[in-house]
This record gives C-alpha cells, sequence and structure tokens, in this order.
C-alpha cells in the first residue's frame, strides 16, 4: 500500500530478560509508551530500510533453478524535533550519575520497542510498521551558530531492529486498519509485550 506523510512514532523501553515494557521511572511514561506527540514538535523522518534482501539466484542443469534469498536487517532512521531529554538518554543507553545528574554512557544498548504510523495515499485508512524489539543509537549531534536564523539541531538516531518472538522471531510486522482482522490494541499488545489497555483495568 502507498502511504503519504508520518502521523506518529511511539516508542517504549523494554526489560531485556523479560522482553516485557517498563513502566513508570523504569521506563518512559507511566503505562510504559511514549507517543511523540504535536506538544513534543513531533517526528520529522523514520525512513525505514533493508525490510527484504535481495536474493542470489542459484544454477543447476545450466538454468535458474531457484532463489536463496537472507533475511533483511531492518533499520529505521529517525528525526525528531524535540525529544524530550532524559527519553533520549534512557533509549540510547546513558545512565544518569546521581551526584550530579549527569547521563553517562554505559556501553550497552537497552532494548526498545517502536511503532510508526502512516497514512493511505488517499488518508482514509491507517498504515503502522512495529518493531517489538531493536537498539537506538546516536552517533552525531551537530551544533552550529546562530546567525540571522536560527541553527537547529534535531535528535537524529538510528534504530536497528532485532528479532521479536512476539513476530514469530521476525524483525517487523505490518499493520493497517484496512484489514477486518486489525485491532489496535491487540497491535500494541504485540508490539509492546506486557502493554495493559487503560481501558480495559477495572
Amino acid at each position: 500500500m502507498a502511504t503519504v506523510g508520518l502521523k506518529l512514532v511511539t516508542l517504549a523501553l523494554k526489560n531485556s530478560e523479560t522482553g516485557k515494557v517498563l513502566t513508570g521511572e523504569d521506563g518512559l511514561s507511566e503505562n510504559g509508551l511514549l507517543p511523540i506527540t504535536t506538544q513534543m514538535w513531533g517526528t520529522k523522518t523514520a525512513n525505514i530500510t533493508n525490510i527484504q534482501e535481495a536474493g542470489t539466484i542459484q544454477y543447476g542443469n545450466n538454468v535458474g533453478t531457484f532463489v536463496s534469498t537472507p533475511k533483511g536487517s531492518p533499520q529505521v532512521a529517525l528525526d525528531f524535533n524535540k525529544l524530550p531529554f532524559e527519553v533520549t538518554q534512557k533509549i540510547v543507553g546513558r545512565k544518569q550519575d546521581p551526584d550530579t545528574g549527569a547521563w553517562i554512557e554505559t556501553g550497552k544498548h537497552p532494548s526498545v520497542a517502536l511503532l510508526i504510523e502512516s497514512q493511505s495515499i488517499d488518508r482514509m485508512n491507517r498504515v503502522f510498521y512495529g518493531f517489538g524489539n531493536g537498539t537506538m543509537t546516536q552517533a552525531s549531534v551537530n551544533n552550529g551558530t546562530d546567525t540571522n536564523a536560527e541553527t537547529m539541531a534535531t535528535d537524529a538516531l538510528t534504530y536497528q531492529a532485532l528479532s521479536t518472538p512476539e513476530f514469530d522471531g521476525e524483525a517487523l510486522a505490518m499493520y493497517s486498519d484496512v484489514s477486518k482482522a486489525f485491532d489496535e490494541t491487540k497491535m500494541k499488545q504485540q508490539v509492546f509485550a506486557g502493554y495493559v489497555d487503560p481501558a480495559s483495568k477495572s
């Protein structure tokens, strides 16, 4: 399905041992999910690459007989306008020094779940790209002087998707409300394992 625009990106930290979404102080919000809303100035880009790898034709009897196809290794180039400072530090694997408040590299990257929402080109349907497990890296921060115009340094991060048990070991799951079986709550529970829908609480 052809898509248009970038509607919403949602992030969550996961426990690397249990695979469940972290909530409260350990996570990114009370229920674990952090939608990057317009109050955070939203997300500029979420470009997904390496979804599928081109296969290699194998030959026998002087003709091509089958295609050997390696697994894709999806990667997402993200550019956020105003990601909260502490959220950025958490998702790229920095830990806060309780004495000074400094966020310092740990050498470890936590498990991050990612859900990207776009729309069909007629804007009649929603299209989602779900990543249940992966790591986020911040390769650089480009600061430049203001002139008669502002020089902005937005939050450019790279997400590398990993195997997700809820996706039968694959790295990516796609969803759309064009499908009769689509259920938004079930989608979130699959991408963000352990997520509890607030509406289901008594």
